[in-house]
């Protein structure tokens, strides 16, 4: 396990208030709140329980989230791995040299880059491929993206996403507490959700690919600061700067709207103003984020050496709350700790 100095202070305490409150907006059984500034750990709290039982174990510094969305990160990682190693050519390749359907005429003209960044235009409804816009043209938030990547990664490396993040990532940095599970155990936090709602679906399988991906509080944050400090851990190389650079800089097709998001390889990253991003607007220029539909989020801001991290156990919303303002006010908080 990776070790930080660990020097809490004040600094951040609007933010702990920030989370605090999401979690009570949002009526999840547990949460918690990270923050590394500086290589140190200054900020990190627990509190609540893993469910809504009574008896339920309460959150603590090995409690492990469902992270949602978050888990796209770690494809990112995969897909850029597959770049740097040559297995695949370049990400503006057409995503039909690395996969064979029957039905190829709606996968024409895609590449790869469109997959990382959400403007491939492809959609699925009621189990049937459908295209939602031209290639390049638009930006669409939707799962079928994930769905090739994986198959696109699996086919040109041979390897699984799990593989490739065990052996890349989590061994060489120790991590326990990250992985995909196929049943509950007492480590794992309980998903609250609405009992009818049609985003949920249970995952098994742990070659990384499906929805079934839970991570500590801690390691969540050490993934972030690995980022953030392009692989280099105590002054040797863990990761490959390049493979760090490649998933959190910008790679948007140069025709997108400047109004739509920004994306690196599944992150997203703050590069010109958007209006429609989920980073807030006093987050500064070259900071990337991601977001799960756990309402867990993983922020990290170069320009002020920060990693900020929350955990939430709530799928989805409740009724009047606004997601995207509020994670859009967790980083304008984060950001406004450091001004000088």
């Amino acid at each position: 396990m990776m070790l930080l100095e660990r020097k809490l202070n004040d600094q951040f305490g609007s933010v702990v208030r920030h989370v605090k409150s999401t979690a009570k907006a949002l009526d999840c059984s547990g949460a918690s709140v990270m923050i590394i500034h500086k290589d140190r750990i200054v900020s990190e709290e627990y509190w609540g329980k893993h469910s809504k039982d009574p008896n339920a174990k309460p959150i603590q510094v090995d409690s492990q989230f469902h992270i949602a969305s978050v888990r796209k990160s770690y494809i990112g990682f995969a897909t850029a791995f597959a770049v740097f190693n040559g297995y695949i050519d370049s990400i503006d390749d057409p995503i039909t040299k690395y996969l064979s359907f029957a039905n190829e005429e709606f996968l024409k003209n895609i590449t790869i880059r469109q997959l990382l960044t959400h403007t491939h235009g492809l959609h699925t409804i009621d189990g049937k491929l459908i295209r939602e816009f031209a290639p390049g043209q638009s930006w669409a938030y939707r799962d079928i993206n994930i769905e090739l990547l994986t198959q696109i990664i699996k086919n040109s490396t041979g390897k699984t996403i799990a593989q490739i993040l065990n052996e890349e990532v989590f061994k060489p940095l120790g991590f326990r507490e990250t992985g995909w599970y196929d049943e509950p155990n007492d480590k794992l936090v309980q998903v609250i959700k609405e009992q009818n709602d049609k985003f949920w679906s249970t995952s098994k399988g742990t070659d990384g690919d499906k929805k079934n991906m839970y991570v500590s509080t801690r390691e969540l944050a050490f993934w972030g600061y690995t980022h953030l400090k392009q692989g280099f851990i105590d002054g040797t190389k863990m990761v490959s700067k390049e493979i760090l650079k490649l998933a959190t800089t910008l790679q948007s097709p140069n025709s997108l709207n400047t109004a739509l998001p920004q994306n690196g390889s599944l992150w997203f990253v703050k590069d010109i103003p958007a209006k429609r991003t989920e980073i807030g607007d006093h987050v500064p220029k070259g900071a990337f984020q991601i977001l799960g539909y756990t309402n867990v989020a993983l922020l990290v801001i170069p320009k002020h050496d920060i990693v900020a991290v929350r955990m939430f156990n709530r799928f989805g919303s409740t009724p009047g709350y606004d997601y995207l303002w509020d994670i859009r006010g967790f980083g304008d908080v984060v950001s406004e700790c450091v001004k000088e």
